[in-house]
């Protein structure tokens, strides 16, 4: 009976626990805190209510770590618990255990963290997969660039001759007849210009055009140019512009080609080359003609 008492008097483990932290003035929340075990558990090993609490393993667990907080010895309080609890519930019950109270999860913050930073990493991941799809088409363009810088330029149009400037102006170097006049309109002029005369052609005139059958005794002038001739010598000529564009562009317009020479002025002119007789046909001897008679003497006559 004495031995009874004894053993009712030794406190449980829940108590001990209990003391030792009021003992440090620390509360169930400051234990919870500390160990990271949900203050039901901590209520329930305090009250030894078996019942709420996971499997032994786990519940001898969760007082050897109350036990080091408060200062006491955690393998005393282990094996008095082992055999509180052996007494109690020989054979243990399957419970969904729960690892730690909501203190003990993941911060709410720590975990949009991770989200965002998922979400930039796969928008990163998905912009350098566009980018490198889309580098073939960057090379070939710089490789097409300098190709195309490297094509020589086109050659670049001949500069066009300058306009014609200065009146036209008509000079004989012969007698020659000639008529200026617009094209199918009024006669400028017509007449006859001797050696060494001219006839300037008038700048109002807008389509003169020149009218002569003796184009090599013209020197057509433009300004200080001199212009090719206006066709070919002994020719008759019609309708041939005097503008200075086309005077002075290479190979102007002739007429049809002259029916016959005309003679060349007398100074300039080569003496012509004689041409050798045919040879004669032979003609017979005259007949030997009588000898003449002898002179009369008048002197014997007498």
């Amino acid at each position: 009976m004495d031995e009874e008492l004894v053993e009712t008097d030794v406190p449980s483990v829940g108590e001990r626990l209990r003391a030792a932290r009021e003992e440090k003035g620390l509360s169930l929340e400051d234990i919870a805190a500390q160990t990271r075990i949900p203050r039901r558990h901590l209520e329930a090993i305090e009250g030894a209510d078996w019942d709420r609490l996971p499997a032994p393993t786990y519940t001898i667990g969760f007082a050897r770590s109350y036990a080091s907080v408060v200062g006491l010895d955690r393998a005393d309080i282990a094996d008095q618990l082992r055999g509180e609890m052996g007494g109690s519930r020989a054979t243990p019950t399957a419970e969904v255990f729960e690892p730690a109270d909501p203190a003990r999860t993941m911060p709410k913050g720590l975990v949009i963290g991770a989200i965002l930073a998922v979400i930039v990493l796969v928008l990163v991941m998905s912009w350098l997969s566009r980018r490198s799809l889309e580098q073939p088409d960057e090379t070939a363009a710089n490789t097409a660039a300098p190709a195309a810088s490297a094509t020589p330029p086109p050659a670049a149009a001949p500069p066009a001759a300058p306009a014609a400037q200065g009146p036209v102006v008509l000079t004989a170097s012969d007698a020659v007849w000639l008529q200026v006049s617009e094209k199918g309109g009024a006669t400028l002029f017509s007449g006859l210009l001797q050696p060494g005369q001219s006839y300037t052609v008038p700048a109002t005139a807008t389509a003169p055009v020149l009218k002569t059958g003796k184009p090599e005794a013209l020197r057509v002038t433009v300004g200080t140019a001199v212009a090719p001739p206006v066709g070919p010598a002994a020719t008759r000529i019609s309708d041939v512009s005097l503008l200075p564009a086309d005077l002075l562009r290479a190979g102007a317009a002739a007429a049809p080609a002259p029916a016959a020479p005309a003679p060349r002025p007398a100074g300039n002119r080569p003496a012509p080359r004689s041409t050798p007789p045919a040879p004669a046909a032979p003609q017979p001897a005259p007949p030997p003609s009588a000898p003449p008679p002898e002179p009369t003497n008048n002197a014997a006559a007498t």
